[in-house]
């Protein structure tokens, strides 16, 4: 198939696109540089959708970027970066003469209220009650398209654990110098996902027809506390991770709003994206992480 992917330059998409390649998939790029086999946003919003099967957003500037101050101007950067590329993707698909037959938006579990008890399934409320769960709210709003022409698919992704980029690259340096260790009480829930299976449950969103609706992109180890994956993550690496970063710390570098994602979390489970019959590479934590750090 002919697959659009917005933000595909970055960590997620450049392993999507290698995994679609592979399936034997042709993979075009939005991105704001042009280049080959990529067109630009202002391209898309001048000429329209070029002829695909399946539209793909993955943009949005990263939330988490500690040499970013969590201040008004970034805020806004973080909220239209993710809002104007998906607007402007959904109206080039409702105005384009043969739309896609799927269209795909990668959004995060932060939709979800942190909890030490609760656990939530894709049919759970949330997006409403902090600025993440409310750009989670608008983002998918962005997205939704009238009428049934075109299937609609929403993955809401848990921290995402690859090699050479996300979440584990800020984290090596420490663990493998053995200053690694649980973020603040170290209690809270750490919803993960190895990247190779983010590709493939969004690859199985492209190619099985009867795909649609909210998906969780997690893990199905959906019980692991930060503390465990800090454990986890010395493990692979054969250091100790016993050395806690406190919260206090955390606040400083995100600042108290953004800290939130870290100090605080909650429990996903994949109920329907195990149901619509994908069958996860890495499970289980203990083999993401060596695979990561392999």
């Amino acid at each position: 198939m002919r697959v659009l992917v917005g933000g595909g330059t970055g960590f997620i998409g450049t392993a999507l696109t290698q995994l679609l390649k592979a399936r034997g998939h042709e993979v075009t790029l939005v991105s704001r540089q042009p280049g080959p086999g990529r067109i630009t946003w202002s391209e898309l919003n001048r000429s329209g959708l070029p002829l695909c099967d399946v539209v793909i957003n993955l943009a949005g500037e990263n939330i988490l970027n500690p040499l970013r101050r969590w201040n008004e101007a970034f805020q806004k950067e973080v909220l239209t970066s993710r809002l104007d590329t998906t607007h402007l993707l959904a109206k080039a698909i409702t105005k384009a003469e043969h739309p896609p037959q799927a269209w795909i938006l990668v959004t995060g579990v932060a939709y979800y209220q942190p909890s030490p008890t609760e656990e939530y399934d894709e049919d759970s409320p949330g997006g409403d009650f902090d600025f993440f769960s409310n750009l989670v709210t608008k983002w998918e709003a962005a997205a939704r398209l009238p009428g049934e022409s075109t299937r609609q698919v929403v993955v809401r992704s848990g921290v995402v654990l690859g090699r050479g980029g996300g979440a584990i690259g800020h984290m090596l340096l420490p663990f493998r110098l053995g200053l690694g260790g649980p973020i603040g009480s170290g209690h809270q829930f750490f919803p993960w996902i190895h990247i190779g299976d983010l590709a493939g449950i969004l690859t199985h969103a492209i190619e099985a027809n009867h795909v649609q609706g909210v998906l969780n992109g997690v893990a199905p180890a959906s019980t692991t506390t930060n503390a465990e994956f800090a454990q986890a993550l010395g493990a692979a690496l054969g250091r100790p991770a016993f050395i806690p970063v406190p919260s206090t710390v955390v606040q400083a570098v995100f600042g108290r709003e953004r800290a939130t994602m870290l100090l605080e979390g909650q429990k996903v489970v994949p109920r329907r994206t195990l149901a619509t019959g994908y069958q996860y590479s890495f499970p289980e934590l203990g083999a993401a992480l060596k695979d990561v750090v392999a």
